[in-house]
């Protein structure tokens, strides 16, 4: 298995990986444009994982200047409890890291057991005390 950054040309594969795995969440800003987007502003903080010439795991991660972000962590059913969900949340933490982000934040469904397990067993805290809420920027 080996990593290296999220490149516009595995958009697709990172999508259909993402489509296959319970519990993780498209939207719109999960569309191909978006995502070169999101990785020409975020360059060098998101990755992949590949084992025999097959992506089979990513990390989207970004940051606001303050704050880092994970979007979606997804590895491959059959490649699981293998250390590649760790290695590509380490990866984008490092990568965060070196942009001098000291706290990256990340949201898991709530019927997400398996997710919330994941992120509880690597460290994560979980926040009790915060509510999320969203506003469309374009119903206004």
């Amino acid at each position: 298995m080996s990593l290296r950054p999220l490149r516009p040309e595995d958009i697709a594969a990172a999508r259909a990986l993402w489509q296959a795995t319970p519990g993780v969440g498209l939207s719109a800003a999960d569309e191909p444009q978006a995502l070169a987007a999101f990785l020409a502003r975020n360059p060098g903080t998101s990755f992949v994982a590949e084992s025999e010439g097959r992506l089979v795991g990513t990390i989207l991660v970004g940051h606001d200047g303050r704050r880092g972000l994970i979007h979606h962590l997804a590895v491959a059913v059959d490649q699981r409890r293998t250390g590649i969900g760790r290695a590509l949340v380490e990866a984008g933490l490092s990568a965060l890291r070196r942009q001098h982000i000291d706290k990256c934040h990340l949201m898991v469904f709530a019927d997400n057991a398996e997710g919330a397990a994941f992120w509880s067993a690597i460290g994560a805290t979980r926040r009790t005390e915060l509510n999320l809420f969203s506003l469309s920027t374009t119903s206004r």
